[in-house]
């Protein structure tokens, strides 16, 4: 069953690629637009700097490395991920979800690689020439170590995008309804362009907890560039790291008790 999946899954998403691709200067179009809709997003943390020297401790090349941090590793999440996921409630609803269960198929493989958002590219472009800037601009010797730690800390960032969103999904299975709940995602997603030490504790705490957000920007960043890190201090290293694996096995077993718990479209 397994190699029976391996082998599928490039046919899937080498079907939907080409669907996303066949007006392509439509899909490129959309791409710059969406680098201009970031871009002015920095632009503006950029003026913040202009009129302070630092947000919170963060020079503005710390600063664009945060930010660069954060998109990339959702842009790479996501992608696997967000659209797919946001539309199961509308195939929970209509009841076509029941037919996924009925193919010799995993329905989440099927739903993640069909629909493969390739839509991404347009954030993962400036994400990456963002990042290679801030890399070279920023006042820190890099070291094996510390190049093994960034990239450790980007998989599982983008390992804890991808297992929050499909744990969000997942709940359209048990009630149908889920899509609200990506609000208050992106509410505090935004918030994650920030150093963690500008919020409240309260926010501080639900940032790395319940909605554990800063761990995919502003607290692998922090750690490596030794900024001092709220609640975690000196654990922000290791929770860096295993966070993501963590909430993939959360996101597998929540995927399981709500399959487990779903009744069809007629309840």
């Amino acid at each position: 069953m397994l190699m029976h999946h391996l082998r599928v899954l490039p046919l899937l998403v080498r079907m939907h690629v080409r669907s996303k691709m066949e007006y392509r200067g439509a899909f490129w179009l959309d791409r710059l637009a969406q680098i201009l809709s970031y871009g002015s997003v920095f632009a503006t943390i950029g003026i913040l700097l202009a009129r302070f020297d630092t947000l919170g401790g963060w020079t503005w090349p710390e600063l664009a490395l945060l930010f660069s941090f954060q998109l990339l590793a959702y842009s790479l999440g996501a992608a696997m991920s967000f659209v797919q996921l946001r539309e199961l409630e509308e195939l929970v609803r209509l009841g076509t979800y029941d037919t996924l269960l009925v193919k010799p198929f995993s329905p989440w493989a099927y739903l993640v690689f069909s629909g493969l958002n390739i839509g991404y590219a347009g954030h993962i472009i400036l994400a990456a020439a963002l990042m290679a800037w801030a890399v070279l601009s920023i006042d820190f010797v890099w070291s094996v170590w510390s190049a093994s730690f960034f990239i450790a800390a980007l998989v599982s960032a983008t390992l804890l995008t991808g297992a929050l969103i499909t744990m969000i999904g997942a709940t359209a299975l048990i009630w149908v309804r889920s899509n609200h709940l990506f609000s208050i995602f992106f509410g505090f997603w935004e918030l994650t362009r920030y150093p963690l030490n500008i919020f409240p504790g309260g926010i501080q705490l639900i940032l790395i907890t319940a909605v554990p957000l800063a761990l995919t920007s502003s607290v692998p960043v922090g750690a490596l560039l030794g900024k001092p890190i709220p609640i975690l201090g000196g654990w922000a290293e290791p929770v860096s790291l295993v966070a993501g694996p963590i909430w993939v096995l959360m996101a597998i077993a929540h995927w399981r008790y709500a399959t487990g718990k779903y009744q069809g479209a007629g309840g």
